[in-house]
């Protein structure tokens, strides 16, 4: 009788499957009848005339000599792993709350005809919802003007709101941190940002500092790595990383229209999080750290200038953001997943990426379709700066992610706007608020930012969160997303 077996067992889909297992534990399938036929071998040597003839002489040969050399080796220097106990991620009060429509009235007022038609086309277009905060020096616009001391007040009470949640999530107490590290982008008092911190938690003499300026929207990545560095020369530490931005710092008040989009960019927000390299806090940690890749295209002039911080002609300080900043953007992403690639991707896709390579390199093959690496396959979650819709879309359309994928992203640029370097952290809270974070699970967090660079930091899931015993900026309100964020309200003049 013939066998009745159906075509689409045979599909490329499923045969890419079967390839994808076969070469992923071929290392397996070669040691375990390894390590079978030596364990039958001892078997078969039933005395001890047997032992001392057989195993004694091989302990002494100097191959096991070389691997218990290099094993000694590998443990004197490898590095130490680096543990994300917890963090937080501030939401501000709901007086700190402000409508698209409203922020379009204060700019109406604030700004001439033209500008104020162009930041109203922005707004309509961002992605945002009327639920996304900033601070009280912009929503005082135009009767009070931006000072220096308000925005010192707004980020205290960010940055200080971040570290309380924090702490009291993992009842560390602030004299057991030992460093601290500040990203901010547009705002540097002195003291510093991380001097203020010592001061209001009356921090340890030999705690180390680090104030981190000027890096845009990536600069928390660079943190963690800062703080992953100086971990591996510490003994028994913990590391906390605070990533938040200074909207009105950064606020344009003159009339050059490349300047003026940031203004509705960028919302009120930051981001705590306590790393630590002791080994006994592995078990009620949330996250180990796999890998940070860190890519600069700042040697390119486009590039550099692409987010570039400038006087117009009148003398306001504002960024400008170039007509190429998506360009450059997908040229930094391609330059960061080809160093991450070979460190996460399975062997099975790197070996397809190689074949494409000798295709196109060696056979001159122009016209093959260029082949992406299937990164699903290596993370079940990414999670991609808020930066804007279009970069969300970008990220999508080249990274070839579901609408689940993209989910965290999307609906964190709805709920709080770009916040910066902290909105990596918004949206890892959406998926634990969500439940979605299972034991070994993979993540991959990505930021763009000024410079132009790109980072990269994979997290590998130490627990499955249970989002009914976790609090965060999310969780008594997720029942209501995901939400459409397709549809364009109109703003009135």
């Amino acid at each position: 009788m013939a066998l009745n077996v159906s075509s689409k067992f045979f599909s490329v889909k499923n045969l890419k499957v079967g390839y994808h297992f076969l070469i992923s534990h071929a290392p397996y399938l070669f040691i375990i009848p390894t390590i079978s036929s030596l364990g039958f071998y001892l078997l078969t040597l039933s005395t001890l005339e047997d032992l001392n003839n057989h195993i004694i002489p091989m302990l002494k040969s100097w191959p096991i000599i070389l691997i218990v050399f290099l094993a000694a080796l590998y443990f004197r220097v490898r590095q130490r792993n680096v543990y994300l106990v917890d963090f937080a991620c501030y939401k501000p009060n709901e007086a700190d709350m402000m409508s698209k429509q409203q922020l379009l009235d204060i700019m109406s007022s604030t700004f001439v005809d033209e500008a104020g038609h162009l930041q109203k086309k922005v707004l309509e277009r961002s992605g945002y919802s009327d639920k996304t905060y900033l601070p009280e020096s912009i929503r005082r616009l135009p009767e009070k003007i931006l000072t220096f001391e308000e925005s010192r007040k707004g980020t205290e009470k960010v940055i200080f709101g971040a570290i309380d949640d924090l702490l009291a999530k993992t009842k560390v107490k602030a004299r057991e941190i030992g460093i601290v590290i500040v990203n901010i982008g547009m705002y540097n008092p002195t003291p510093s940002l991380s001097a203020m911190i010592v001061n209001h938690y009356k921090l340890g003499v030999d705690v180390l500092t680090y104030n981190i300026s000027g890096m845009g929207c990536s600069a928390g990545l660079i943190s963690i790595d800062l703080a992953n560095r100086l971990l591996q020369t510490q003994v028994s530490a913990y590391a906390m990383v605070v990533s938040t931005e200074s909207t009105d710092s950064g606020y344009y008040l003159g009339k050059d229209r490349s300047k003026l989009v940031s203004n509705c960019l960028f919302r009120m927000g930051g981001a705590a999080i306590l790393l630590s390299n002791r080994f006994s806090d592995s078990r009620r940690s949330k996250y180990k750290l796999m890998h940070v890749v860190r890519t600069h295209k700042g040697a390119d002039d486009r590039a550099f200038k692409s987010i570039y911080q400038e006087q117009d002609e009148d003398g306001n300080v504002g960024v400008s953001l170039s007509k190429g900043l998506m360009v450059v953007a997908g040229e930094i992403l391609k330059s960061n997943i080809t160093t991450l690639g070979p460190l996460v991707l399975p062997i099975s896709e790197q070996l397809l990426y190689f074949g494409y390579l000798i295709a196109r390199k060696i056979f001159k093959l122009k016209n093959i379709k260029p082949y992406i690496p299937d990164f699903k396959l290596a993370f079940e979650h990414f999670f991609i700066h808020a930066g804007g819709r279009a970069v969300l879309d970008e990220m999508e359309k080249n990274l070839e992610l579901t609408e689940w994928h993209m989910e965290p992203s999307r609906m964190t640029l709805y709920r709080f706007g770009n916040t910066s370097s902290s909105s990596v952290w918004y949206e890892l809270a959406y998926s634990e608020a969500k439940g979605r974070i299972k034991k070994g699970d993979r993540a991959w967090q990505i930021g763009f930012g000024s410079g132009f660079k790109c980072n990269s930091a994979v997290w590998h899931a130490m627990k499955t969160i249970n989002p009914a015993m976790e609090t965060n900026p999310w969780t008594d309100e997720i029942h209501e997303f995901p939400v459409n964020v397709s549809v364009v309200v109109p703003l009135s003049a």
